[in-house]
């Protein structure tokens, strides 16, 4: 199957998220048209965005109404698309079935078109360190792309908290062994680290990694679970990643690639580093909030230990794409930045001497 081609067009599903909206204008950046999936176009909160890209006013960039939810609605806007980059979140990761369902519809949609002959699935780290056992990340400490949670442990269940690890495999594999049915075109997947950047609408500003420093900025700081370092990768680069693999001629059917820039910080530096690297907001840190039960938090040091064990390998995306990362420092500056024009969030101050 060959690649997206130079301006080709392109659909993007979860278009007005966090996201899905970097996708849609690297995407344009490289020239491409654009179909942009969302749950109501006419909802200027979450579209506006978009419609004041120069693309949409000349017609290059198009929003399309489509939900995951509903079978068939994905079928007029894939028709004629060249790839797909399938970004949107479903309503329910606990549901297996849902996800099953959904991901069926959108690969229904995919074999009608005829045309689309590349798949970008957004999967995430989840997919492959998601444990049920965190001692499985001490026996197994390489987080590379042939790594899959053990997935015969028996407390890895919906009820256990492990819905959204075991949905994302759901997806990523529907949609390899559909590919491999039809023939006709190719999945590809792409695992995200923890997302964090610019949002470039206010309502983004909710999303998981950036909207936790969104609380930090107003003066709560949450210990992550297990005492997990951050494992970031800015959401420019996702998107770039995206769409390098939509647009490779190095790639196949099933592979995977993980995306994420390999560096590593616990909670509590991301929060102290907002005062160190904008110095000009006079931001008062918040102290970190561990809400743990104490049986957890007496086992942090060990936690700690096995997360700073784990080696985080992206040398096969950076050697298809050619892509480099960003440090975490220029995210965390330009999600901060973003989040106080964009969002309008008050930074807490530090009180005059």
């Amino acid at each position: 199957m060959a690649p997206v081609p130079r301006r080709g067009a392109v659909a993007v599903t979860g278009a007005a998220g966090f996201l899905g909206g970097w996708v849609v204008r690297t995407l344009l950046d490289r020239g491409h048209r654009v179909r942009a999936c969302v749950r109501n176009p006419d909802d200027e909160a979450r579209t506006g965005f978009l419609r004041a890209q120069p693309a949409f006013v000349s017609g290059r960039l198009t929003l399309h109404r489509a939900d995951l939810d509903e079978a068939g609605s994905f079928d007029a806007v894939c028709a004629g698309c060249h790839g797909l980059a399938h970004v949107a979140h479903v309503s329910d990761y606990n549901d297996q079935d849902a996800v099953a369902r959904a991901c069926a519809d959108l690969i229904a949609s995919v074999d009608k078109s005829g045309t689309i002959g590349r798949v970008v699935v957004t999967s995430s780290i989840a997919a492959v360190i998601g444990e049920a056992d965190i001692h499985e990340l001490s026996r197994r400490p390489v987080c590379y792309e042939g790594r899959y949670p053990d997935e015969a442990n028996p407390k890895r269940t919906v009820e256990r908290g492990q819905g959204y690890s075991m949905a994302k495999l759901v997806a990523e594999r529907a949609f390899t062994a559909a590919a491999a049915t039809s023939g006709a075109w190719e999945a590809v997947i792409c695992c995200p680290g923890d997302i964090v950047g610019p949002i470039q609408s206010a309502h983004q500003k909710d999303g998981a990694w950036q909207g936790e420093i969104a609380k930090m900025l107003q003066g709560r700081c949450d210990q992550t679970g297990v005492y997990r370092p951050w494992m970031t990768v800015d959401v420019r680069d996702v998107a770039a990643a995206h769409v390098a693999l939509l647009e490779s001629g190095e790639v196949s059917n099933g592979q995977r690639f993980i995306a994420w820039s390999a560096e590593t910080r616990n909670v509590e530096q991301v929060c102290a580093d907002i005062a160190r690297l904008l110095p000009e907001l006079d931001f008062d840190a918040p102290a970190i909030a561990d809400d743990f039960p104490e049986r957890i938090r007496a086992r942090a040091a060990e936690f700690r230990a096995i997360w700073a064990g784990c080696e985080l390998r992206n040398d096969r995306i950076r050697a298809v794409t050619g892509l480099s990362f960003r440090p975490l420092d220029d995210s965390i500056r330009d999600c901060v930045e973003s989040l106080v024009a964009i969002a309008h969030i008050g930074p807490r101050r530090r009180a005059a001497p």
